[in-house]
Order: C-alpha cells, then sequence, then structure tokens
C-alpha cells in the first residue's frame, strides 16, 4: 500500500501527526483507524506522538478536526493540538486566511496564525469545583476542577521546589481514574503560583498515561483556577515542562463562569514525512 503523508508538529512540547483527511483515506470512527493511531504513536517503533489529527472537510468550518490521544481514544479538545491544527490548515492551503475557524467535538473553535504564533479562542469552561477533598496514591489531595473542554483536576502546590519534587505520574495516574472523576476520567495538573501573572505546571495526561512536556487545556485550567482562587489575573503566563510559555486570556463573567478564553503559543513544524505501512 502507499506511504501515508504526515506533518509532524509540536505545539510547547505536545507533539501530533497531521494527517489531510479531505479525501476520506481514513475512516476515522472505526476501531482500524484507532489502532493505527496506537501504532503509529509509538516512540522509537514508529513516528512516535500524543496525538493523531486528521483535517476533514466541513461544509461551514475551514475544516473539521478529529483528535485522538496516544491511546486511540478520541478527545473533545486538545488546546496545543489546535493550535498545531490551524497553522497546519493555512500552512498547507486548507484554510486561505490566517483567521480560521474548524469544528471540534468541543464545539467550534477560532484561531489566528501569525508566523510560527498562533492565539486560540476556545470554548467556555464548565462544571468549576473547587476544594475537593480526595484520597490519593495514599494522602489526602485538595484539587479544583474544571472542564476546559476536556475535564482537568487542578492540585496548587507551595513552590517550585515541592512542584519539582512531586511524583507527577504516580499522583497523576491516582487522580485521573479518581471515582470522583468516572466515568470519563480525567488530567491532572500540578501548579505552583510565580507571581500575579506567572505559574508553573506539570501535567499527567489522560489518553497519554504519562507526564506530557506541555498541555494546552490544562494551562488553561491552572490559570482559571488560580484566578478564582485571586492568585493572578488576566493574562497568565504559563511556564510548561517543556520550558516553553503559553499565554492564557479571559474574561471572568461570574464565579466559575469565564468567556472569551484564548490560548496563545508557538506551533512548529518539525518535518512532513511518508509513514511506510511496515511501520505500522
Amino acid at each position: 500500500m502507499e506511504p501515508i503523508a504526515f506533518h509532524k508538529m509540536t505545539g510547547s512540547g505536545n507533539d501530533f501527526i497531521v494527517i489531510d483527511n479531505r479525501s476520506g483515506s481514513f475512516t476515522t470512527d472505526d476501531e482500524d483507524c484507532r489502532d493505527f493511531v496506537r501504532k503509529v504513536c509509538r516512540r522509537k517503533l514508529s513516528a512516535g506522538a500524543d496525538g493523531v489529527i486528521f483535517i476533514e472537510d466541513d461544509p461551514e468550518c475551514d475544516f473539521r478536526w478529529r483528535f485522538y490521544n496516544a491511546d486511540g481514544s478520541e478527545a473533545e479538545m486538545c488546546g496545543n493540538g489546535a493550535r498545531c491544527a490551524a497553522r497546519f490548515a493555512f500552512l498547507t492551503g486548507v484554510a486561505e486566511s490566517p483567521e480560521l475557524r474548524f469544528r471540534t467535538l468541543a464545539g467550534i473553535i477560532q484561531a489566528r496564525v501569525e508566523g510560527t504564533r498562533v492565539k486560540v479562542q476556545m470554548t467556555d469552561p464548565l462544571d468549576y469545583r473547587s476544594g475537593l477533598e480526595l484520597q490519593a496514591a495514599g494522602r489526602t489531595i485538595s484539587v479544583d476542577f474544571i472542564n476546559t473542554g476536556v475535564p482537568h483536576a487542578v492540585c496548587f502546590v507551595a513552590g517550585t521546589d515541592e512542584l519539582e519534587r512531586m511524583d507527577v505520574v504516580e499522583l497523576g495516574r491516582a487522580l485521573r481514574r479518581h471515582q470522583q472523576f468516572q466515568p470519563a476520567g480525567t488530567n491532572a495538573n500540578f501548579v505552583a503560583v510565580l507571581g500575579r501573572d506567572r505559574i508553573r505546571i506539570r501535567t499527567y495526561e489522560r489518553g497519554v498515561e504519562d507526564e506530557t512536556l506541555a498541555c494546552g487545556t490544562g494551562s488553561i485550567a491552572a490559570a482559571l483556577t488560580a484566578h478564582e482562587r485571586t492568585l493572578v489575573g488576566s493574562p497568565v503566563h504559563v511556564l510548561t515542562q517543556g520550558g516553553e510559555t503559553l499565554t492564557i486570556h479571559f474574561d471572568r463573567i461570574g464565579p466559575g463562569q469565564y468567556r472569551n478564553v484564548f490560548i496563545e503559543g508557538e506551533a512548529r513544524v518539525v518535518y512532513e514525512g511518508r509513514l511506510w505501512r511496515e511501520t505500522l
């Protein structure tokens, strides 16, 4: 069979395989597609990535995406993936204008591409909950929760030293599958506040089932929950584990309620490639 053309892209350390599927070569609703995602995302054995983005036609928007985590599960939204998808669409002519719209399972997303920098307006967050006292990994953990397109638990720590010492994988895995967040589970974020406009974050991502170098929706969750605690204002600069900084903009309209939520940061092309079927 013919090799599969793709772009490898990264958004603040989250890496993605982006495939133009407007021809319908992949049936993105079936198990064969999920199996493909699991295999192609394996590091060292295939291209390796945190997830796969399929770009498809849409009658009302510039395009529609289908986003799959590395484990083959489909996610409603991914902030860093959204920025990569927007830049891919503009670079390849899928979208003619640097100001574009695309459809996700979380709703229609608006984006603006300026060089390698992309600013994306996210859907309005839902289901804010604060001060949940949970038993996880043999300890009591206080977390806030908010859905920023996908579910996120946020745990604030005393400072960067404590953040660096944390076993993010152990605690993240315990929170990810905690009964409080069933049946969908949650992502888990650990946050240190550095100042009124800056925070530091580490994230355990559902679907990847490991700590990742960055998480866009997690960075938004951290910024909004920190704002609810009156620790930061808008915009918030979020220093990720990969060393890059994401900027989160928002308007608060009521307790736990936000509008005009934007995520801004770099979205870079790593390379273009042709995936040989033998690696699957």
